[in-house]
């Protein structure tokens, strides 16, 4: 579970999936209201969920599509979601990957 930065409180799983599920980068801390951003890393592992998430649909190309392909992308999600809170990492300052600069 992430931890904030500024008042080193561990947030729970649900205050963690209720702050980033949001548009805005910046989530405020539940208990000094401070705001914290997901670090580069952590981003980069929460992303490498959304493939497991899209696995049952590799079956249509080996069986007919059917309700088991829901079910299975309903379980992966669940799961996927289940452990997001856990990949989460927190940093007080947001910091910005520029692929465009040398």
């Amino acid at each position: 579970m992430p931890v904030c930065q500024n008042c080193k409180n561990k947030w729970s799983w649900k205050q963690t999936i209720n702050k980033t599920t949001t548009l805005d980068p910046a989530m405020i801390c539940p208990y000094c209201e401070e705001k914290q951003y997901q670090n580069q890393r952590s981003k980069t592992k929460c992303a490498l969920l959304t493939p497991i998430i899209l696995l049952p649909l590799l079956l249509n190309i080996f069986y007919e599509p059917g309700i088991h392909v829901l079910i299975l992308l309903f379980i992966f999600f669940l799961l996927a979601m289940s452990l997001f809170p856990f990949l989460v990492e927190l940093s007080s300052e947001e910091k910005y990957i520029n692929f465009f600069e040398k």
